[in-house]
């Protein structure tokens, strides 16, 4: 069974004042979509998530766009927007590895629908903070029931340097519910019997393209 691939590709226009892609930027990148528990099953059409990936050589920016059935969000968080035990709430997540090879360690950012925020940096089952300096948006359509969050991260807290020909791994997530049974998605179902996410094996490919790469690609197709 061939590994998921995700992709991020070049962002083809500045940023805008607040340091995020223009809409029309991300209509360049290729979504993927997912929508099924951990396990890969109990499908759930108005659970949806899509995510999409655009990188610069100093930013790596992440959009979700989440069907929701109901949101349930704390009303608190640090001064900043933090907020620990994020899971225990609504949230979408992207797991990040940008060294395979490190099988044990990665990075996992949180948002809520209401915009609170972790960034945590994951070694052998141990967390930290991550303190990142990532910046985000959120906002929520009441009227077609989905919430859309962005995330701009800086390469240099992901990796040393950055090179766009190693290929990640990663995974994307998403929480909803207010008590159990709540509704655990993957991108890349983990399979275990509990719901649980930290499962490195699990992870899809993320590679990173030129945006004409992408474009060559589309019409070939």
């Amino acid at each position: 069974m061939s590994t998921p691939t995700a992709t991020a590709v070049r962002l083809p226009a500045a940023v805008d004042l607040q340091g995020f892609p223009p809409a029309s930027a991300w209509r360049t990148a290729s979504p993927i979509r997912f929508d099924a528990d951990w396990q890969g099953r109990n499908s759930d059409p108005l659970r949806e998530t899509e995510v999409r990936l655009l990188w610069t050589p100093e930013t790596l920016h992440i959009r979700f766009q989440a069907r929701y059935r109901s949101i349930t969000v704390f009303p608190d968080s640090d001064p900043d927007g933090r907020r620990d035990l994020l899971w225990d709430r609504d949230v979408a997540e992207a797991f990040l590895q940008p060294d395979p090879s490190a099988l044990r360690s990665y990075k996992e950012f949180e948002v809520s629908p209401n915009g609170f925020w972790i960034d945590l940096n994951i070694s052998c089952g141990k967390k930290r903070d991550l303190q990142s300096g990532l910046i985000h948006l959120v906002r929520i359509d009441e009227k077609s029931k989905q919430w859309i969050a962005e995330l701009s991260l800086p390469m240099k807290s992901l990796v040393v340097r950055f090179d766009p020909g190693t290929i990640w791994r990663a995974n994307f997530y998403r929480v909803e519910g207010q008590a159990e049974p709540r509704f655990y998605s993957a991108w890349c179902p983990t399979g275990t019997p509990q719901p649980n996410f930290h499962v490195p094996e699990a992870f899809g490919k993320l590679i990173f393209l030129e945006s004409s790469a992408v474009d060559s690609r589309e019409k070939s197709q």
